[in-house]
């Protein structure tokens, strides 16, 4: 009873330093620090990257480590998916539109059980269909009304406001996030969708006694190591381990299957991207600070900020950090070079400063070295667009209208960057 008090009594205590730390962000551009990102393309030994086998088999695994062992945290073993179960499929979804199809995987090890529930459309009588994989925040029933996907059994934040009590959900959550999923739009255009409920991996909270980490601990092992991954990592492994599906999938076009995510899961989203080269497609959606925006600007969410507010997010290497960017060895800028030569999009929105639009306009900016180097084009605009005003290169971007969100502008954005790049319209 001692030792849970004294949880309790920090939890409070550092819920009470984040929302002090939100109260004096840094929302000004003016009184950003004098900062200096490391070049991409010079090795951490002094030397030019000059070639592309340099880059490949030299810089990036250099950077890939970095990451992992510095903000991400490293996956400290293998484990496969153990059982495939469908549990349901129709060719009647959508008004006859689409085909819709629910499965789990399962992940079993030792004594630990875990189920990750898939919901997929896809466009009727079609196959090798391109698809957009991403995770979704409440669960897949939460995506579209209808009424035969399954409700998540997992834990899930409390919402009262849409029945979800207990950190459970009840009928009224269904479609409670429709509008960020058009699944219509999406078939109509002849892409696919497979969603997952990002707790299904690993629930949201500052705790590591359940979802995925206590399959790879060691005897008497309660927490990842300080250079093991946090929830990001956990969850951008978990896009794998459903891309390890998708590639047995008869319906489904493995070349061209794109992740994303939206705000923490759009972290996860580059993360996978930047591990896993058969995402042929990586989008962040307002990512912000440990995705697409640089540490290094400290405008709106912080590195401090972050680790305060999420501490299970990072590995604990991140928190050397914290009021301390400038000795990171990497920037975010470089995360999103490692998704070279692939297509990548990164989204902003006017209305969400906590996410620095700008930061991650210029990570986008500055990652174009990259790609321009490996002999494609990278982001097609020198200073930040206009609002509503988006590029598309190799490197697209855009900054929108409106709140942090993940909206049908932004979809119809990422399909248009689809056709571009899948279809050559």
């Amino acid at each position: 009873m001692k030792n849970f008090t004294l949880l309790l009594l920090f939890s409070f205590l550092m819920l009470g330093y984040a929302n002090a730390q939100r109260e004096n962000v840094n929302y000004e551009e003016s009184k950003i620090p004098e900062y200096k990102l490391p070049d991409v393309l010079t090795r951490f030994n002094g030397r030019k990257v000059k070639s592309e086998k340099v880059w490949l088999k030299k810089q990036r695994p250099e950077i890939l480590e970095l990451f992992a062992n510095e903000v991400y945290g490293k996956v400290p073993g293998e484990l496969g998916i153990s059982e495939i179960k469908v549990w349901e499929s129709s060719d009647n979804a959508l008004n006859g539109l689409a085909h819709r199809k629910q499965l789990s995987l399962f992940f079993n090890k030792n004594e630990h059980h875990l189920e990750v529930n898939v919901l997929m459309y896809l466009p009727k009588d079609k196959e090798n269909v391109p698809v957009f994989v991403g995770y979704n925040f409440t669960g897949n029933h939460t995506v579209i009304n209808d009424p035969a996907i399954r409700l998540t059994e997992s834990w899930v934040n409390n919402n009262p406001s849409i029945g979800i009590i207990n950190n459970q959900v009840t009928e009224q959550s269904r479609a409670s996030d429709e509008d960020s999923w058009p699944v219509e739009e999406i078939i109509k255009a002849g892409y696919g969708l497979v969603t997952i409920y990002y707790g299904d991996i690993d629930p949201d909270k500052n705790d590591f006694s359940d979802g995925i980490h206590p399959f790879f601990y060691h005897e008497n092992q309660l927490n990842p190591k300080h250079n093991e991954w946090g929830s990001v990592a956990a969850w951008a492994w978990g896009l794998s381990k459903v891309m390890d599906y998708l590639e047995q999938e008869p319906l489904v076009d493995a070349k061209k299957v794109a992740v994303l995510g939206h705000s923490r899961l759009g972290k996860a989203a580059l993360w996978a991207g930047a591990n896993d080269p058969r995402f042929a497609m990586v989008i962040s959606n307002e990512s912000g600070c440990g995705g697409a925006a640089l540490s290094r600007r400290k405008i709106g969410e912080t590195v401090r900020i972050i680790n305060t507010s999420f501490p299970h997010w990072f590995c604990d290497n991140f928190l050397k950090y914290n009021d301390n960017e400038d000795k990171l060895p990497v920037d975010q800028h470089m995360l999103l070079a490692l998704i070279a030569p692939r297509p990548l999009y990164v989204a902003s929105a006017d209305g969400d400063k906590w996410a620095d639009p700008g930061g991650e306009f210029l990570a986008a900016k500055y990652a174009s070295a990259v790609y321009e180097f490996l002999g494609v084009e990278g982001l097609p605009a020198k200073e930040m667009p206009e609002v509503n005003q988006p590029v598309m290169g190799t490197i697209g971007y855009h900054i929108r209208s409106g709140k942090h969100d993940l909206t049908l502008y932004d979809w119809q954005q990422y399909i248009k960057f689809a056709d571009k790049h899948y279809r050559g319209k």
